[in-house]
C-alpha cells in the first residue's frame, strides 16, 4: 500500500492511498463510505455560554447527497456558509462498480474568540476538502485561500502539521492542526482540513473545526 502526500503551503494538500490490487478485498472499514461537512465547533470562553456549532451541511453518499449552509455566527466565530456533495457514478453497469466523490466547499470563515487574549483574529475567505475513491483506490485532499492570522505554513504540508497560534510574546493560546487523516488500514481516508485546539492561556476549552471529508473503496 503507497501513500503520497502532496501541496503547496497554506494552499493545497493532497493525500492518495492506493495499492489494495485486483481480487484483494478490503477490510471493514473504519470511515464512511463517502461524507463530507464544512466544519463545526464546541467551545466555551470562560464563565460564558457554551459556544456549539453542529457539524454544518452534512452529506453522504447514502443520502443525503447534497447539502448547503448560510452563514452561522456565534459569539466569537463565523461560518460564512457553502455547499457540500456526494455523489455515486455508475462505471460499470452490467458490474454493479462505482465511484464516489465526496466534497465540501465553504467561505468566509471567521475566528475571533482570541482576539480578547491578545490574539490574532484568524480568517479563511473559501476552502474546499475532497475525497474520491474507486474499488481500488481512494484520493483525498484540501485546499483554503485567502487566510489571514495563520502565518506561513511548509510546503508541502506535512501530516497532522501543528501551527501554534501564539500572543506577540509567544504565549501559545492555540494550536491549529492541519492535515488531520485517519487512516485505519483497510483503504478508507479521513481528513480533516483544520482542526483548532484552545490553550489554557487563551481561557477558551474546546475545538474548532474547518472542512471535513471521508471516503472508503467502492464494493
Amino acid at each position: 500500500m503507497r501513500i503520497t502526500i502532496a501541496g503547496r503551503a497554506g494552499l493545497v494538500g493532497v493525500l492518495l492511498l492506493a495499492g489494495l490490487g485486483a481480487g484483494v478485498a478490503p477490510a471493514a472499514a473504519s470511515n464512511p463510505a463517502g461524507v463530507a461537512s464544512l466544519g463545526s465547533a464546541a467551545f466555551t470562553k470562560g464563565t460564558s455560554a457554551p459556544i456549539s456549532i453542529a457539524s454544518l451541511a452534512d452529506c453522504a453518499v447514502e443520502g443525503p447527497t447534497s447539502n448547503s449552509s448560510g452563514v452561522v455566527t456565534r459569539t466569537g466565530i463565523t461560518f460564512g456558509g457553502g455547499t457540500t456533495t456526494c455523489t455515486t457514478t455508475v462505471v460499470d453497469p452490467e458490474n454493479d462498480v462505482t465511484t464516489t466523490k465526496s466534497e465540501a466547499k465553504g467561505q468566509n470563515f471567521e475566528l475571533s474568540a482570541l482576539v480578547s487574549s491578545s490574539g490574532p483574529r484568524i480568517k479563511i475567505r473559501s476552502y474546499s476538502v475532497s475525497c474520491t475513491a474507486t474499488q481500488t483506490s481512494t484520493n483525498a485532499s484540501w485546499t483554503y485561500g485567502g487566510a489571514t492570522g495563520l502565518g506561513t505554513l511548509p510546503s508541502p504540508v506535512p501530516v497532522g502539521y501543528v501551527k501554534p497560534i501564539t500572543k506577540s510574546n509567544g504565549t501559545l493560546l492555540a494550536e491549529a492542526i492541519f492535515n488531520e487523516q485517519t487512516l485505519p488500514g483497510n483503504g478508507s481516508i479521513g481528513l480533516t482540513m483544520l482542526r483548532i485546539k484552545f490553550a489554557p492561556a487563551s481561557n477558551i476549552t474546546g475545538e474548532v473545526v474547518v472542512g471535513r471529508t471521508a471516503c472508503s473503496p467502492t464494493p
